[in-house]
């Protein structure tokens, strides 16, 4: 016959999963909280994973985390995965190229777009990202991207220019219409 689990917990430990429950560091660790709880209240372990839509070996892992670790036991554990690829040196290759006119490095152009930063930083760096990728760690690394401004003034005639902005002084001397004050209807002209 199986061994039977208790599954009330003291006044201090609902205070404890309450708490968890309802400020819980994630969403999951919450979800935990409530299943842990509605054990307590007396529901069995295959209602609780019916309700909260997962596997009854789930609510037994949760269970048995609590009497291990307590409301910390609730929390995910620290995964290991893949290291970044847009490590610290990359990072600092970034600032400089962004600080770098692309035409002293020898392009053809003077603003660097998504596309051409990446194909740069793989270039120089050997780590290629994706765009979406380069965009989170220029967004980390407080970057944001504002159109260029261009100015066309070089290519103008300073003559016409300065004979432009004399006229259009004058037109700002000139007195306006008047017009009456007293309605707001008037003809068309």
């Amino acid at each position: 016959m199986p061994k039977q689990i208790k599954y009330q917990v003291n006044e201090n430990e609902l205070k404890e999963l309450e708490a968890m429950q309802s400020r819980g560091p994630d969403a999951r660790a919450r979800q935990r909280a409530t299943g842990l709880r509605l054990l307590h209240l007396g529901k069995k372990p295959a209602e609780v994973a019916e309700l909260l839509n997962v596997s009854v070996a789930s609510v037994y892992n949760w269970h048995a985390e609590w009497r291990q670790g307590g409301v910390s036991g609730l929390s995910d554990k620290v995964r290991s995965g893949r290291p970044r690829r847009a490590d610290a040196a990359y990072c600092a290759q970034l600032a400089e190229t962004l600080e770098t006119d692309p035409m002293t490095l020898g392009y053809g152009f003077t603003c660097w777009t998504i596309e051409r930063l990446r194909a740069h930083l793989a270039q120089t760096t050997g780590i290629s990202l994706s765009k979406d990728t380069l965009r989170q760690v220029l967004d980390e690394q407080a970057y944001v991207y504002r159109r260029p401004k261009h100015d066309l003034s070089p290519l103008q005639d300073d003559q016409a220019r300065a004979t432009a902005k004399d006229l259009l002084a004058d037109l700002k001397k000139r007195p306006k219409p008047t017009r009456s004050s007293y309605s707001l209807w008037t003809k068309r002209h």
